[in-house]
């Protein structure tokens, strides 16, 4: 696949929603969610939905930012894995849960929120939830429109 179905960065209804979410997204950004959660749970979620173009950016992103191979190789597997913190961890299976919703009528279960609780003020909760549904708005966008992933440069939207 070398070309998206649909150019969702031209034409005037594309970059005028995308406009609208880049805002959503700068008030998460001046949150005080903290910038290397927020790049995991961008990363998991877009693996998760299989949206290779925004696993391709978020891990460019997040390395640029200053992540660890190490950490971006694990994040699939991070229940098994040592290198997250406690509440990177909390962070993490919310967006897990908050992601697979059509999956189980659960969706995030009070002990995982409890957890994420115990690390985070109501502001922070608040990003978070919305960083999940963001990522997960961006997701469904791109992979419906088949964005192809691998040519993302780190900075590249701003």
């Amino acid at each position: 696949m070398e070309e998206a179905r649909l150019p969702l960065f031209s034409g005037t209804v594309g970059p005028k929603v995308f406009r609208h979410l880049n805002s959503a997204n700068k008030a998460i950004d001046e949150s005080g969610l903290p910038v290397a959660t927020q790049n995991l749970v961008k990363l998991r979620a877009s693996q998760i939905n299989g949206c290779g173009f925004c696993t391709d950016m978020h891990s460019k992103d997040a390395a640029a930012a200053g992540e660890t191979q190490l950490r971006l190789n694990l994040v699939a597997a991070w229940r098994d894995a040592t290198v997250f913190t406690e509440p990177e961890r909390a962070a993490l299976e919310v967006t897990e849960q908050g992601t697979r919703i059509a999956d189980g009528a659960s969706g995030v279960t009070d002990e995982a929120w409890s957890r994420a609780a115990k690390h985070y003020d109501e502001e922070q909760l608040a990003a978070l939830v919305a960083l999940i549904a963001l990522i997960n708005a961006y997701n469904r966008v791109n992979v419906i429109a088949r964005n192809p992933a691998g040519g993302y440069e780190p900075g590249q939207f701003g």
